[in-house]
């Protein structure tokens, strides 16, 4: 009897186990689909917080914070910030911390950096027809310059750039180049006579300025205040904002109006950050490279009247060139300027000029 009623409690012990075992089962059956169901909504969740991540334009420019171009770049910089609403972030970084205008521009191809504003003659390396712009005594004046940079023929060369994996939003302004040197006064063509200039690395420049009789020798924008400092050259060429607010006086002695280069900048931005933009980001800072722009440059003409002056109050001799002499300069350099006519393109210099004539009537 004692045997049969073990045998039962037995039997019931592996029932009861059996139905723990089997509950317990279903149990785990139903974490495991509770876990997975929670894991799949955070992957969910995560791609969708990925997708909306706050983008970030690291913008670089060769000159120092206190140029237009800077504060037209911290004007692109609040337009963005504030019409992204945070969503893009700009960090700027002033007096080549990224580099020169073409290691930027190098950068931006290979996608390590997103914006830069380089001047027009550096991208003739890269796009051959930006040349164009640095044909000396080009344009009349700035309101010449905008109104063809600005239209058909200046979008036209924006375009140009996507072959080189660069994306352009806009034309900054520069200015009119002028000479500066610590050897003697510039007046007439004569007198570049053996002058060592620094040049940016364009071979356009190089050639119009060996025409002219001067010794022109490319180099970094970075490196040209010790350059002059210690001789290595005798001057360079540059709008009036840069020659003063970079301190040119401090080791040049005399600036001459020249004018023989009308420079744009060119807000560029790499192609494939740019393509990483929703349509409403591509158009929001595309405006914005735009209205920027116009600020930039209306402080830049305030600055280049301001600075003649200043220049003069430090001590250096200011020198207008007569009309006279800045045609006997386009009659020497234009040898030069019908042989990069060729190697251009007759039609777009063409396409060019009478854009120009256009615009002057």
């Amino acid at each position: 009897m004692k045997k049969i009623l073990m045998f039962a409690v037995v039997a019931l012990m592996i029932i009861i186990l059996g139905a723990c075992s089997g509950e317990g089962d279903e149990t785990s059956s139903d974490n495991s689909s509770d876990n997975n169901a929670e894991a799949t909504e955070g992957a969910e969740e995560g791609a969708e917080e990925a997708s909306e991540e706050t983008k970030t334009i690291r913008a670089g420019i060769g000159l120092n914070e206190d140029h237009p171009q800077y504060k037209g770049l911290l004007k692109f910089k609040e337009i963005v910030e504030e019409k992204t609403d945070g969503a893009i972030l700009v960090e700027t970084y002033a007096s080549g911390q990224l580099g020169d205008d073409r290691t930027m521009t190098e950068a931006l191809q290979l996608g390590s950096q997103e914006v830069t504003i380089p001047s027009t003659a550096p991208l003739a390396n890269f796009v051959p027809e930006y040349s164009i712009f640095d044909f000396p005594f080009l344009f009349p004046d700035e309101e010449t310059a905008d109104a063809v940079l600005d239209g058909e023929v200046g979008q036209k060369l924006l375009d140009m750039l996507e072959d080189q994996n660069l994306v352009g939003l806009a034309y900054w302004e520069n200015g009119f180049r002028d000479l500066t040197n610590s050897q003697h006064e510039v007046a007439t063509a004569a007198d570049f006579e053996g002058l060592k200039i620094r040049t940016m690395e364009n071979d356009l420049h190089l050639d119009a300025f060996r025409a002219l009789g001067a010794n022109p020798t490319p180099m970094a924008f970075t490196e040209l205040f010790t350059a002059m400092q210690q001789g290595t050259v005798d001057g360079q060429e540059n709008p009036v904002a840069t020659i003063y607010l970079e301190k040119f006086y401090e080791v040049q002695d005399y600036v001459s109006n020249t004018h023989h280069v009308y420079s744009p900048f060119v807000f560029l931005m790499g192609k494939e950050f740019y393509d990483s933009l929703t349509d409403e980001q591509q158009t929001i800072v595309r405006e914005a490279a735009v209205e920027a722009g116009k600020y930039e440059r209306k402080l830049n003409r305030e600055a280049n009247e301001k600075y003649v002056e200043e220049l003069q109050n430090e001590g250096m001799t200011y020198t207008e060139i007569t009309p006279e002499a800045r045609q006997e300069m386009v009659d020497i350099i234009q040898p030069v300027l019908d042989d990069y006519t060729e190697k251009i393109g007759e039609d777009l210099v063409q396409e060019v000029y009478d854009a120009i004539d256009e615009a002057s009537k």
